[in-house]
């Protein structure tokens, strides 16, 4: 039952994330081997192109679900010492929506991590025959040669292209129909997420000959574990480029004159983004009250930063942990369980008038 999702999005990463039921749902079966158009049609937020990509490939909408999972959980991964921390995605799709309606570093990682994540998840499903539209990579087929030598094309190389294909059609539908700045930056930015994903598709090889020798070798090309992708669009997000557009409209040029100009691998975004420190609805931000911050550190996640300035609570907490683990002849690690006395350091919450007003 699909009556309780809002009617209205505005961006895709909000209709992959609220329009996409869990994949154990059974709404999704039905669907399939139902009416896939009451399916579709029962989807709110899609523009024409994705319902008929939805009609057609009912089956595929069950991978992005799954693709939603895994681009979710990699940015909240990403994100966990940060004062933003990608948790709107849980608790409140309302506060993701302010953070994507802001033209900043944060919306310019969704688009791009979310793109990434259908590409990687429709990828996966024609490798493992679920999607009737694609399967393992027809152009992969003969023999070819590396630095190693001959080899024969053989397995199941994954279908990076169909994966492109397919993400590329769906996810920037929604952005086509507009023409402004933000169609251009978002179009950008999921083009870099999908890029992402197949610069680490790898040569996977099987040797074949007397003794395991490499006289014989069958090769396929798989993709790498979705964390690589993760990591290099975090990297991505550091280095983003701010832009303005150019006085045509039909690209970027950038903020700063003194920085390069972006490429195709690039994250950019258009205005700074807020601290995060408080709660602000109308930015979609959480504020950092109550988040677990690290005493010792000096980075993003110290006490000083995560709790910008405000200072932190601490409690001592008891809890049990593995301890004198040993290794027993054959196999296994043997541990005693132990009780561990640690503190445990939050930050406070503000106190101003201005920010109970906010809230």
């Amino acid at each position: 039952n699909m009556n309780f999702l809002p009617g209205i999005w505005w961006s895709l990463p909000l209709i992959l994330v609220w329009a996409t039921p869990p994949v154990t749902s059974s709404w999704w079966y039905m669907g399939a081997v139902g009416s896939s158009r009451v399916m579709c049609d029962n989807v709110p937020g899609l523009v024409s192109r994705q319902r008929q990509l939805c009609r057609r490939h009912p089956e595929a909408m069950l991978s992005i679900g799954r693709g939603v999972a895994a681009w979710t959980a990699e940015c909240q991964h990403q994100f966990r010492r940060h004062r933003w921390d990608c948790n709107a995605l849980e608790r409140g799709q309302r506060l993701l929506g302010r953070v994507l309606l802001r033209s900043s570093r944060e919306s310019a990682f969704v688009h791009a991590i979310s793109s990434a994540g259908v590409v990687f998840a429709i990828t996966r499903a024609c490798s493992q025959g679920e999607l009737k539209s694609c399967s393992c990579d027809p152009k992969k087929k003969g023999s070819a040669k590396d630095s190693k030598g001959h080899f024969d094309w053989g397995g199941c190389s994954d279908n990076i292209d169909y994966g492109i294909k397919f993400a590329r059609a769906f996810v920037d539908a929604k952005e086509r129909k507009g023409k402004d700045a933000r169609a251009l930056m978002n179009l950008h930015n999921n083009r870099a997420g999908r890029k992402a994903v197949k610069r680490f598709l790898k040569q996977e090889c099987k040797c074949h000959g007397v003794s395991g020798s490499c006289t014989l070798r069958t090769c396929w090309l798989a993709m790498a574990d979705f964390r690589k992708t993760g990591d290099y669009l975090w990297k991505k997000y550091n280095g983003a480029i701010q832009v303005v557009m150019n006085q045509d409209g039909t690209g970027f040029t950038v903020a700063n004159k003194k920085f390069k100009k972006p490429t195709k691998n690039d994250l950019v975004y258009f205005e700074s983004s807020p601290d995060y420190c408080i709660r602000d609805r109308d930015v979609g931000s959480l504020g950092t009250a109550g988040r677990v911050c690290n005493q010792t550190s000096r980075g993003m996640d110290s006490c000083e930063v995560m709790c910008c300035g405000r200072g932190y609570d601490t409690a001592r907490v008891s809890r049990m942990t593995k301890c004198e683990c040993k290794f027993h002849w054959c196999c296994a690690v043997r541990c005693q369980d132990c009780l561990e006395v640690v503190d445990i350091h939050t930050c406070k919450a503000p106190k101003s008038p201005a920010w109970m007003a906010r809230t």
